[in-house]
C-alpha cells in the first residue's frame, strides 16, 4: 500500500488483509485508500494500480450518494464498523469484463479518517443457477419462477416471460408480487421457502382467486404450485404458475360479474326512470294548477291595463302621469306571469304533458333553420359545426319541441365554455337491438334517428351527472338559468318515445346523446302561418269551466270582441242551459277535464242535439292524457292554456271560419 492517500499499515490493515472476502476502502471523496490481496487477485489489478483511483473502476454502479461514508466527527475511531446497505451490482475486472457481485458496504473511522469499506463477492456460480433448482424450473411446462428467501426472482422460465411479457433481465431481483401482486413473501399468501421445507406441490389457495399483473398492466385469474429446494444458498422456492382464465369455474364467476353489472346498470336506470317520473308527476300536477291561476292574472292583467290606458287618453297629459306609472307596474305584474307561464310549459315538458303539434319532420332540416339562432346564442367565441346523415330518416314529434331542444342545449353548452370551444351537432341513423333495449327499458327495439350535441367545455361530476335531468337542479348561479333546461329536454325526448343519455368528465367536455324513433313517412315542410281574421259575426258561443276564474275570463274576451256568450260551470249545468235556450249555438268551449261529465262526453251529446254546433277544446292536459279522458282524434281544436285574449279570439275564430 504505497499511496499518499493509502491508509498505513497496522492491526486493522492486517485484518482486512486476512479477511476471505475481497474488500475495497474508499475516502470521503470516492477514492480507493485501501485494497487486500484478495480484492487485487479478484479484480486482476496491482494494488498500487487501483489506489487513489474511484471505486467506480471496479463497480460502476455504484452510487456514492447513496453510500457516502459518514463524515469525521471529533473524538476517537468507533471501536466497530456500521452496515450501510446490501447491493447487488456489476463488477468490471482490469481486463473490462463484467461479472455479477453481491457488495456489503459498511462505514468506520481509522486513524481520523472515515472510510467506507465494500467487501465484494463474486456471485457467478450462483446466477448460473444451481443445477438441481434449475431443472425444477425449466422442466415445468407452466411458467416457473425461481424465488430466494428474501422473496427476489431468481430465476425465470421461457414460459413465464412469455405469460407475463418480461424478459429474464427485467424479473431478476425483482419482487415476486410485481408478478402476483397478492403473494407476499412470508405472508398469508406465499410462504418463506423454509416453510415448505420436505414438502413438494403445494398447491397456494387463500380464499379468493389469486390475480396475475401482466408487464401491461393487465390482470388475470391465476393458480400457483409451489415447492422448495435446498442449495447451498439456502432453501428456494420454485412458483409454478398457471393461467385459470379457461377453467369452467373462472368463466361462471367471469359471466357472474358481467351479469351481476348489467343487473347493477339496468336497475341504476330504473332507478332514475322512476325518480324523474315521481319528480314529473309532481311538477307537472302544479303545473297544471298554475296553468289556470296563470290564464286568469294574465288576462286581468289585460282588462287592467285597457281600462287604465282609456282613461289615460281622456286625461290632460298634465294629470296623467300618475296612471302612466300605475300602467307600467301593471305590465310588470304581466311580464312576471309570463315568465311564470313560459316555467308551467317547461314543467309540462318535463312531465310529458305538453300539448303537441305532432308533424312528420325532417332533423336535419330543423338543425338547418335554427342554425342561424344557434349562432346567435353561442356567441362568436364557440365554433359550431353539424354533420347530417345524407340518408336521415324521418321522425314524429313536435317541430317546436325539436327547436327548443336544439336552443336549451346549445345555452348550457355556451355556458360550459365561457373561453371558447367548439359545439357540434351531428345526426345519424340507429338501430336498436334486443340487447341495447334490455340496458335501456325506457326504449323499444327498432329504428332511431340519433342526435349528438357534443361541447368542449368544463364537463360534470359523477354527482352532477345523476342529478342534471332534476327540475330547478342547477350548478349556474341563481341569476344564470332555471334548472329546467335539460328537464325540459329530457321531458320533450321522453314524451316522444325517445332516450337521452349525458357523457362527461371534467374539463373533457359533454356528450348528450338523443334517440327519437324514426318513421318511414315523407316529412312535411315548415308552412307559412295562416293569417286569421279576427273580426267577430256576432255568434253564440257556450263556455263550460269548472274554474271560476277561467270562466269568468273568457266571458269577458269574447264579449269584449262581439260574441254572444253562454256560460256553464258543469257538464250538468251545460245540458240544462242548452235545452232551455232555443237559439243557435255556434262554438262550444269545454274545458276537458272536469268532475262528473267529461268535456268530451259534453261535445258528443251537443253533437247529437246540434249537429252543426263547432266544437274547441281547452286544457293544460297533454294530447296522451286527454285521450285516456276521451279525446282520440288527431287534429282536435285544441287551446293549450294558459292563454291570452289574442290567443282565444284568434283560435275561436279559426274553429268558426274552418
Amino acid at each position: 500500500m504505497t499511496s499518499g492517500r493509502q491508509v498505513d499499515g497496522g492491526p486493522f490493515a492486517a485484518f482486512v488483509e486476512e479477511m476471505p472476502d475481497a474488500i475495497v476502502g474508499v475516502d470521503q471523496d470516492g477514492a480507493i485508500v485501501l485494497v487486500n490481496a484478495r480484492a487485487a487477485s479478484l479484480f486482476g489489478f496491482e494494488r498500487a494500480q487501483i489506489i487513489d483511483k474511484p471505486l467506480e473502476l471496479l463497480l460502476p454502479g455504484y452510487s456514492r450518494d447513496t453510500t457516502r461514508p459518514q463524515s469525521a466527527a471529533q473524538g476517537g475511531d468507533p471501536p466497530t464498523c456500521q452496515v450501510a446497505t446490501v447491493t447487488k451490482l456489476a463488477a468490471r475486472r482490469k481486463d473490462r469484463s463484467l461479472f455479477p457481485a453481491e457488495v456489503v458496504f459498511s462505514s468506520t473511522r481509522r486513524y481520523g479518517h472515515a472510510i467506507l469499506l465494500a467487501a465484494v463477492r463474486d456471485t457467478t456460480e450462483r446466477a448460473r443457477d444451481p443445477v438441481r433448482f434449475h431443472g425444477v424450473v425449466e422442466a415445468v411446462d407452466d411458467a416457473a419462477v425461481g424465488v430466494d428467501r428474501s422473496g427476489l426472482i431468481a430465476l425465470v422460465n421461457p414460459q413465464a416471460e412469455e405469460l407475463f411479457g418480461y424478459t429474464r433481465g427485467e424479473l431478476i431481483d425483482q419482487p415476486f408480487d410485481l408478478l402476483v401482486p397478492l403473494a407476499v413473501i412470508d405472508g398469508s399468501a406465499l410462504p418463506a421457502p423454509n416453510r415448505l421445507k420436505g414438502k413438494a406441490n403445494v398447491q397456494l389457495t387463500i380464499g379468493t382467486p389469486l390475480e396475475g399483473r401482466r408487464k401491461d398492466g393487465s390482470e388475470f385469474p391465476v393458480e400457483i404450485s409451489l415447492s422448495a429446494v435446498e442449495t447451498e444458498e439456502g432453501p428456494l422456492l420454485s412458483a409454478a404458475i398457471r393461467d385459470a382464465s379457461d377453467r369452467p369455474e373462472t368463466r361462471r364467476e367471469q359471466d357472474r360479474a358481467e351479469v351481476q353489472g348489467a343487473r347493477d346498470l339496468l336497475e341504476s336506470r330504473l332507478h332514475q326512470s322512476h325518480r324523474l317520473e315521481s319528480l314529473g308527476q309532481l311538477a307537472g300536477g302544479v303545473a297544471h294548477d298554475f296553468n289556470n291561476l296563470l290564464a286568469a292574472i294574465l288576462n286581468y292583467v289585460g282588462f287592467v291595463s285597457d281600462e287604465i290606458s282609456k282613461e289615460i287618453d281622456l286625461r290632460p297629459a298634465s294629470t296623467a302621469g300618475r296612471l302612466t306609472a300605475v300602467l307600467r307596474d301593471v305590465g310588470q305584474i304581466g311580464a312576471a306571469a309570463e315568465r311564470a307561464a313560459g316555467l308551467t310549459h317547461q314543467l309540462l315538458a318535463f312531465a310529458r304533458r305538453e300539448v303537441r303539434n305532432l308533424e312528420v319532420l325532417d332533423l336535419n332540416g330543423i338543425v338547418g333553420e335554427v342554425e342561424t339562432l344557434l349562432r346567435r346564442t353561442i356567441g362568436e367565441h364557440v365554433l359550431l359545426t353539424t354533420d347530417g346523415a345524407s340518408d336521415l330518416k324521418a321522425i314524429r314529434a313536435d317541430r317546436g319541441q325539436i327547436e327548443q331542444i336544439l336552443l336549451n342545449l346549445a345555452v348550457n353548452a355556451r355556458d360550459a365554455m365561457p373561453n371558447g370551444g367548439t359545439l357540434s351537432v351531428a345526426t345519424e341513423n340507429f338501430t336498436v337491438d334486443d340487447a341495447y333495449a334490455t340496458l335501456h327499458p325506457v326504449i323499444e327495439a327498432g329504428p332511431y334517428v340519433r342526435l349528438s350535441v357534443t361541447d368542449t367545455g368544463e364537463g360534470m361530476d359523477r354527482e352532477t351527472l345523476d342529478r342534471a335531468f332534476e327540475p330547478f337542479f342547477s350548478t349556474k348561479p341563481k341569476d344564470k338559468g332555471t334548472g329546467l333546461g335539460l328537464a325540459t329536454v329530457y321531458g320533450i325526448v321522453s314524451q316522444t318515445g325517445g332516450m337521452i343519455e349525458l357523457r362527461s368528465e371534467v374539463e373533457e367536455g359533454t356528450t348528450v346523446t338523443i334517440l327519437l324513433p324514426s318513421v318511414t313517412a315523407v316529412a312535411t315542410r315548415n308552412a307559412s302561418p295562416k293569417v286569421v281574421r279576427t273580426h267577430p259575426t256576432g255568434e253564440t258561443i257556450l263556455v263550460v269551466e269548472d274554474e271560476e276564474l277561467v270562466r269568468d275570463v273568457a266571458r269577458r274576451i269574447l264579449t269584449q270582441h262581439g260574441y254572444q256568450v253562454l256560460v256553464a260551470a258543469s257538464g250538468a249545468d251545460a245540458f240544462v242551459l242548452t235545452d232551455a235556450h232555443a237559439g243557435v249555438i255556434d262554438l262550444l268551449l269545454t274545458d276537458v277535464v272536469m268532475p262528473g261529465v267529461t268535456g268530451r262526453e259534453v261535445a258528443a251529446r251537443m253533437s247529437d242535439a246540434r249537429p252543426e254546433i263547432r266544437v274547441l277544446y281547452m286544457s293544460g292536459y297533454p294530447d296522451s292524457l286527454i285521450a285516456s279522458r276521451g279525446v282520440i282524434e288527431q287534429g282536435i281544436n285544441l287551446l293549450s292554456k294558459p292563454f291570452k285574449a289574442v290567443d282565444l279570439v284568434e283560435r275561436v275564430r279559426a274553429v268558426l271560419d274552418a
